[in-house]
């Protein structure tokens, strides 16, 4: 799969030396969801290129030189592997330190010819090695050096193909870049403008997106496993897995590893045994990774050069131990992503696979969860147990679950990548102590949303550091601001594991609610206020409760909720219920009621959610899990928990000791005795569906109805899926960012560059505060217009800033200490003579301080309306956020201040607008004239777009922006640059480094 004939003949090389672009090296997932190391050629690559050259077919070769070519000259040799990382550029992808595919580009003049800049065209050609065609390797290559040519000021790629070369053609031609395309002399002629559009982002993040969810599924869907550090004696972290897999079933083939065991015919827990990975002689999908951190290198080793497509290290010692541990850690993952594998760990958990088909428990925990409709990740073990528990007691099910640990390499990322769209799973369940890359999170996170719940709960919120670890960029935004930019990209944010799992069972097994309509019934009136009041504190809009009274039978039950069902005035249903009084079994009767009741409902059309609020009725939960249970029986026997349960001491010693594991032992026991057991005997048939008498391979796709022991947890979960269930429907119809012919975006580049040369040298931690002249002048490119502001550093000279603007003035103070503090006294408006204007200065001056202290300045007078404050910044976690407030220590005090990712929609505008707790004073309160709402949002949207245009622009502060009711007037404002960082969401796909 390669184009182009033999590129322009050698240029001189340039007189200048260029340094090594180590920031172009980057590890990518490629198609099939393994890893490939890109970076540039140099010139110690020549034996690594000749015995690359040598792997690749006479195909090939023709394609790539238009001619048969066995083997490279000398001078070919040197010419491929000498760049000056300008001009000429030449780019390797490497799995295990060779290469497997290259690219190049030479500058080229409008005749065709080597060049130098301000040229601005390159010919590019590609080869990769047969044996790696059909990986996505060349489209991966092509983003990297699109990347590196607009670095280097080349806008345009030229490239010959022979039209029998069909794939390399597709590789261009699907890369979504605008292009021309000719027919010339045999061959086809391609040219690729490399500025980004719509569509090439597009097709990145598609590709981004099969990659990184293929790679996900290798993992979670392995045909063959092995347990590196599975000893003889029982117990041990080794063994424990061992064990758990087979407990689990799992449907591929197992193997223990472990040097010791090296007898012929070996076996452990009867699968077999080898001393190495080597020694198997079969091809192995997963290698689970129980040793100790000295030894994990070998054994990484031993995986990668024999096949292995990822690992699960469990290992402890890592960067949650220290200096040295972050280095142990970094070795680790540079270490497997030589050999193009992935890890999920180190200081793992492990990972499930519930699907009949896999029955993967390559984990620490000794039962295999029931299968279900949640996908479940979290990063810390302890939380994975406590989450495994809740769920199984409360009858819910998994599709997979994952405890990532250190998150090294695979992260809650590339598993949102994989539920997007996995057909077994409909509710995602994140618990986060860290994010290490927020933009892409929030991306994954909007588009997985659109389709199904994303439910997240962060730890280690309030601390000011990740976890130990954990690598993650510092956020200067409050964690309230987080939370609402991920409630923005349709995250439903909770604060306790608790509430996810509350949620994840109402998201589970319920539809959503079309809308905020509650109503409510039960056998008790005390109850159904509390409930009542709980809904009305959540924002909902609840019905006057129905109350059944305490004499109220099942059936009783099953009728009201048919009709609350079928009223068309509610959007849900929450029934409470207490225990009836001397009256035995009446728990299973009444969940089969409800499931009747719900049944029915479903029958007749409605979609509403219903959630159950019961006091003191523990068996409920059980009862309502059971009779609506969709799980099949067990395919096969499970070994008893007794069997798999670790315990001792083994030769694979980490960090999750035997403390973790018995835990998890005994709260499995507990689990042993309800949740997963078929419907209890006694359970009536009534009228309704008999889960004992439905067929076992096609169960009665009933949903589960979710049980809560209190009224706020219950509403707080159904609160969450109204405001999410919202979010969907604007989801569906979303804004659009607005075009303006009135900007100049090359001017505000040209004034933006020229600062920053002038006096941008050495400023890269500070960064530049423009003067008011240039801040003007830079917002007046996109439309926004500052009111000018004259020093006045004396009474005359006041007088005559007054002549120059116009009567009436203001008369402000721009101290540090008193900018922004009209509270303080800074500030004398609506002066309207010379003589105002002496007295008013005077008075400040004697008040406040000598002018060189207050720094006063005459500004002429805004129309009156409502003062407010638009901001913009750039925050290294969450990206460019786009802020509105109103303008005053009161709200500065209440932190009434909403936020927005950049670029904002006219949709985020109006948002923003109406969403600050001080809104209504921009419409009409208490009859006052409402303000130009219109006027104020354009203006949110021209900051935007202002900030998204320029990455060098890290914050702009209006205040006070006065919206009056007819325009808007910007009287002060601050704006700071700084060199573009670089982004870690734009551009080619990349893993993060180590």
């Amino acid at each position: 799969m390669v184009p182009g004939k033999p590129t322009a003949p050698e240029k001189p090389p340039a007189p200048e030396e260029h340094a090594y672009p180590d920031h172009w090296e980057a590890d990518v997932v490629l198609r099939d969801g393994g890893t490939a190391r890109v970076r540039p050629i140099t010139a110690d690559d020549a034996d690594r290129l000749v015995s690359f050259y040598e792997q690749v077919s006479d195909e090939s070769k023709y394609y790539r030189f238009f001619a048969p070519y066995p083997r490279l000259s000398a001078k070919d040799v040197h010419r491929f592997t000498h760049h000056d990382f300008v001009d000429r550029v030449g780019l390797a992808a490497t799995v295990g330190g060779e290469f497997i595919a290259t690219v190049r580009y030479d500058r080229i003049d409008a005749r065709g010819l080597p060049a130098s800049s301000p040229a601005d065209e390159a010919e590019v050609a590609f080869l990769v090695q047969d044996a790696h065609q059909g990986r996505g390797v060349a489209s991966a290559l092509l983003e990297h050096i699109a990347a590196v040519a607009r670095e280097r000021g080349i806008r345009r790629f030229a490239a010959e193909v022979l039209p029998a070369n069909t794939k390399m053609i597709k590789v261009f031609t699907d890369a979504g870049y605008t292009q021309k395309r000719s027919f010339e002399d045999g061959s086809v002629r391609l040219h690729l403008d490399l500025e980004p559009t719509d569509r090439s982002l597009a097709v990145q993040r598609a590709r981004e997106q099969r990659a990184e969810a293929h790679s996900v599924q290798r993992l979670l869907a392995p045909g063959s496993v092995a347990v590196l550090g599975a000893g003889r004696t029982p117990g041990g972290v080794g063994r424990t897995v061992l064990r758990n897999l087979l407990g689990a079933g799992f449907t591929g083939r197992v193997y223990a590893v472990n040097p010791a065991l090296d007898a012929p015919a070996a076996e452990l827990d009867g699968v077999p045994a080898f001393p190495s990975v080597a020694a198997i002689g079969a091809p192995v999908d997963l290698a689970i990774v129980a040793v100790p951190a000295e030894r994990v290198p070998e054994a990484v080793a031993d995986c990668g050069e024999h096949g292995v497509r990822g690992l699960v290290v469990l290992s402890a010692g890592y960067a949650e131990s220290g200096t040295e541990g972050r280095e142990r850690q970094r070795a680790l993952v540079r270490q497997a992503r030589s050999y193009g594998m992935r890890i999920i760990g180190p200081n793992a958990f492990g990972i499930i696979n519930t699907a009949d088909e896999v029955r993967l428990n390559a984990s620490l925990a000794p039962e295999m969860p029931a299968t279900g409709r949640i996908g479940l990740f979290t990063q810390s073990g302890a939380i994975g147990i406590a989450l495994l528990a809740g769920l199984h007691r409360r009858g819910a099910g998994l599709s997979s679950f994952i405890s990532a640990g250190n998150r090294a390499d695979v992260s809650g990322n590339d598993f949102l990548q994989h539920w997007y769209d996995d057909p077994a799973t409909d509710v995602v369940l994140l618990y986060l102590e860290s994010i290490g890359n927020p933009r892409k999170f929030t991306r994954l996170a909007r588009r997985t949303a659109a389709v199904k719940p994303v439910v997240v709960v962060k730890g280690a919120r309030h601390s000011g550091s990740a976890p130990p670890g954990h690598r993650v960029p510092v956020t200067r935004i409050p964690h309230a601001t987080v939370s609402a930019l991920l409630r923005q990209a349709g995250v439903i944010r909770v604060d306790t594991v608790t509430e996810l799992v509350d949620a994840g069972l109402l998201l589970a097994g319920q539809p959503l609610p079309a809308g905020p309509r509650v109503a409510i019934l039960g056998n008790s009136e005390s109850l159904g206020l509390l409930t009542y009041d709980a809904c009305l504190t959540e924002g909902l809009r609840p019905q006057r409760p129905v109350d059944l009274t305490t004499a109220a039978t099942a059936a009783d039950f099953r009728d009201a909720l048919g009709a609350a069902l079928a009223d068309d005035t509610c959007d849900a249903v929450v029934v409470t219920a207490i225990p009836w009084v001397g009256i035995e079994g009446t728990t299973e009767v009444l969940a089969a009621s409800l499931r009747e009741a719900v049944a029915g409902g479903g029958a007749t059309g409605a979609a509403k959610p219903v959630v159950v609020v019961h006091v003191e009725m523990g068996g409920l939960a059980e009862a309502l899990s059971a009779a609506t249970s969709t799980r099949p029986a067990p395919a096969r026997p499970r070994r008893p928990a007794a069997a798999s349960a670790p315990g001792g001491t083994g030769d694979a010693r980490t960090t999750q000791d035997a403390q973790p594991r018995q835990d998890v032992q005994h709260t499995q026991d507990a689990h042993n005795t309800r949740g997963t057991q078929d419907p209890r005997p006694g359970t009536p048939t009534g009228p309704g569906p008999d889960p004992a008498s439905a067929p076992a391979p096609a169960p009665t796709p009933v949903r589960n109805i979710p049980a809560y022991p209190a009224a706020e947890r219950a509403v707080r979960a159904l609160a969450e899926a109204v405001r999410y269930g919202q979010w969907r429907r604007q989801a569906a119809e979303p804004g659009r960012v607005p075009e303006y012919d009135s900007i100049d975006e090359a001017g505000a580049a040209a004034l933006i560059d020229r600062v920053l040369g002038e006096r941008g040298a050495g400023q890269e931690s500070r960064g530049v505060t423009l003067t008011t002249d240039e801040a003007g002048a830079l917002l007046g490119r996109y439309g926004i217009a500052l009111r000018p502001a004259l020093p006045a550093p004396g009474p005359d000279a006041a007088v005559a800033a007054a002549a120059r603007l116009g009567y009436p003035v203001a008369l402000k103070t721009t101290a540090p200490h008193l900018r922004h503090r009209p509270d303080l006294g800074g500030v004398r408006l609506d002066l309207a003579s010379e003589e105002q204007l002496r007295t008013a200065y005077a008075e400040l001056t004697d008040a406040l301080g000598k002018p060189e202290e207050l720094q006063p300045v005459v500004q002429a007078m805004a129309p009156r309306g409502v003062d407010t404050v638009v901001r913009a910044a750039i925050d290294p976690a969450a990206g460019a956020v786009l802020s509105f407030g109103l303008a005053g220590a009161a709200s500065e005090l209440l932190g009434d201040t909403a936020h927005r990712l950049v670029p904002a929609t006219d949709r985020d505008a109006a948002e923003l607008v109406r969403s600050i707790r001080t809104a209504p004073l921009l419409f009409g309160w208490r009859g006052s004239a409402p303000v130009d709402t219109p006027a104020l949002e354009e203006l949110l949207l021209r900051v935007s777009r202002l900030v998204d245009d320029h990455p060098e622009i890290v914050s702009v502060a209006l205040e006070p922006a006065v919206v009056a009711p007819t325009g808007v007037s910007v009287l002060g404002a601050v704006v700071r640059l700084a060199p573009a960082a670089p982004t870690t969401d734009l551009g080619p796909r990349r893993l993060p480094s180590y």
